[in-house]
């Protein structure tokens, strides 16, 4: 039996999108393959609200969170973590000799502008890296308010910002919030199998990197930069299949308008949310660091989750135990990408019989 998938990623997708990933192959370095991906990248600039331009890499966000540390760290980074990806952040940076600054935050909590500002304050930091939504916890950060302060201090600094569970779920303003580097993919709330990844660079980053020695090959922002400017190509060879269901699919985002996407995950998250403070905890407290993309509770209950996710396949769904050090004690529930209010009610209502709850308790 199939089970639909409540975790933060990879999700469901459509079976309409999932059949354009049969067409027929092309060849990657023809006309047609061109006119696909800038047909895909003006797309894209509307989803990340944008103008600069839209890289796209064959590979998982991860790719191109490690190419924009080797392509855009001169000097020092500040990476701001309040969980698992955030510390990724920092982990890529020492993996690739790259000198670097944690700022850790509490998990369950998210940073206030203060906190980044007299952060930056320490060193003289030419990049930072900030979760718009962080994943294992369920926490956004106020990015816009965030940027805006630390460019005020440091108008050079490099501003890399991962959205890999909040972008086209969420509304996140690429240019009117200043974001150099934004990067997100194609699991979540895109709607789209894993294994492409797509990433906005402002100019000023680009000229940045220039000036940046041993870049790497793959995740070369330059290259990637280049091959997109000259020839709307990609300098490797593409997962052309994922294109194919990523021009469809944009479509379909676009149709149903982005300010009604955001809404109806505004909408599905608040049910969730609901549900988990009616029978468990919810494990960000405040209530405006809470993600509309993913909830995580907190499992006050003591609940064995892998024997919940066990009777939750046989109904026919799945949801995430907690992430790293959070296992066991919270799990995740998704409402992301083409989920609707029926879903969202279903694999809820599927919990409650499977716990034995109830509105009396």
């Amino acid at each position: 039996m199939h089970k639909k998938l409540f975790i933060p990623g990879p999700v469901d997708v459509r079976p309409d999108v999932l059949e354009k990933m049969a067409t027929k192959q092309i060849g990657h370095r023809t006309k047609e393959a061109s006119e696909l991906q800038e047909n895909i990248e003006k797309k894209l600039q509307k989803v990340f609200k944008t103008k600069n331009h839209v890289l796209i890499s064959t590979s998982s966000g991860t790719g191109l969170m490690e190419g924009a540390m080797r392509s855009f760290i001169k000097e020092k980074a500040a990476v701001f973590s309040c969980g698992a990806f955030g510390d990724k952040f920092y982990k890529i940076c020492k993996a690739n000799g790259k000198a670097a600054d944690i700022c850790k935050k509490e998990m369950g909590n998210g940073f206030t502008t203060q906190e980044v500002v007299d952060f930056l304050k320490r060193d003289d930091y030419d990049l930072m890296t900030i979760q718009h939504n962080e994943t294992s916890t369920g926490v956004i950060n106020p990015i816009g308010d965030i940027i805006r302060e630390a460019k005020k201090l440091n108008p050079e600094i490099i501003v890399v910002v991962d959205a890999v569970s909040s972008l086209a779920g969420m509304d996140i303003p690429c240019d009117e919030w200043q974001i150099d580097v934004l990067i997100t993919s194609s699991q979540k709330c895109f709607g789209l199998p894993a294994g492409i990844s797509f990433a906005s660079v402002s100019d000023r980053a680009i000229e940045k990197a220039k000036g940046i020695e041993n870049r790497g090959l793959y995740f070369d922002y330059l290259t990637l930069y280049k091959y997109n400017l000259e020839k709307h190509q990609y300098p490797s060879t593409p997962t052309l299949s994922h294109m194919f269901a990523l021009d469809y699919q944009l479509d379909l985002i676009l149709e149903e308008g982005l300010e009604n996407r955001f809404k109806r995950h505004s909408e599905l998250a608040e049910i969730v949310r609901e549900f988990g403070e009616e029978y468990f905890k919810l494990f960000v407290k405040d209530p405006n660091y809470r993600s509309d993309t993913v909830t995580c509770i907190e499992n006050n209950r003591g609940v064995d989750i892998a024997d919940l996710n066990l009777k939750l396949a046989e109904k026919g769904y799945m949801i995430s135990n907690g992430y790293g050090e959070l296992k066991d004690k919270t799990f995740r529930i998704s409402h992301m990408a083409d989920y609707t209010k029926e879903d969202i009610v279903g694999v809820l209502e599927a919990i409650k019989e499977v716990l034995k709850l109830n509105g009396d308790e």
